[in-house]
């Protein structure tokens, strides 16, 4: 059978992989100011037996001219319901830096409302939800401070301090981004019975081994935590070893897909 794509095409999701014999499908989704686009050498990368699926957050790249959606229930709800023409396989999900929490929360709507548990939920390079905060809002900063700060973390590439023409590009969804984020915490967590990997990047600026080891708190499936070498970005140049531990993990993940036939467990 080959992967179902919704009557005229879905602007949330790019189809970068999709294959008549895969086993899974791996959703990804972007940091904040990213896109699709950030996960298409993946594809390539991963098995034959994993159709790889990115979101398409609005107002940038080829959905610039869409306003962006700066409120986490509104971003998740909409993700989620881009997935209900792919839940007839088992589905994991990945998510880099504001994308873990956007991911983390398609999970819970996923199980809550239609009793599918992801294989497994991949978190990378962000503390977890509950224990983690944005103080700074964003909109209280002109576009020098702001660009600033996100440079410090190694958010946008160099060329674009240098260009007014790509900064007109890029901070629009920066800021809807990272004030959808200053808004989203704190609040009242909640559990997902789908296991918890995390990644981090040893010399991240932005979350520590403490604030990532709190993910276990919210999977009743097990969590395990893996570190690389480097930044925000570690899995840049750390991306063979990182697809090398999903393509482990997902082939020992078990295919059922319900929540009645999920397996759970306690964290490790």
């Amino acid at each position: 059978m080959s992967l179902p794509r919704p009557a005229g095409g879905d602007p949330w999701l790019r189809v970068l992989r999709g294959g008549a014999h895969a086993r899974l499908r791996l959703v990804c989704l972007p940091h904040a100011g990213g896109s699709a686009g950030f996960f298409q050498h993946w594809a390539a990368r991963l098995p034959d037996s994993v159709d790889v699926l990115a979101v398409r957050y609005p107002g940038r790249q080829d959905r610039f001219g869409e306003p962006c959606v700066d409120r986490m229930d509104v971003l998740a709800d909409r993700v989620t319901a881009s997935l209900a023409p792919y839940l007839d396989r088992p589905l994991a999900l990945f998510g880099h830096s504001m994308g873990a929490s956007v991911a983390y929360e398609v999970a819970v709507r996923l199980e809550e409302r239609l009793g599918i548990v992801p294989t497994v939920l991949f978190v990378s390079g962000h503390g977890a939800p509950h224990v983690t905060r944005i103080h700074q809002d964003p909109d209280h900063l002109d576009d020098e401070e702001f660009l600033g700060r996100v440079a410090a973390l190694g958010e946008v590439d160099p060329v674009v301090f240098r260009s007014r023409k790509l900064r007109e590009l890029v901070v629009p969804a920066l800021r809807a981004d990272l004030r959808l984020l200053h808004r989203y915490l704190p609040r009242a967590a909640r559990t997902v019975s789908a296991p918890v990997t995390a990644y981090l990047g040893t010399g991240d600026p932005t979350c520590d081994r403490e604030s990532v080891s709190a993910w276990a708190e919210l999977t009743t499936g097990g969590f395990r935590l893996r570190t690389y070498p480097g930044d925000h970005f570690y899995l840049v140049p750390a991306r063979a070893e990182l697809l090398a531990d999903l393509t482990a993990h997902l082939a020992g993940r078990p295919t059922a897909s319900r929540a009645a036939a999920s397996v759970t467990g306690h964290p490790t």
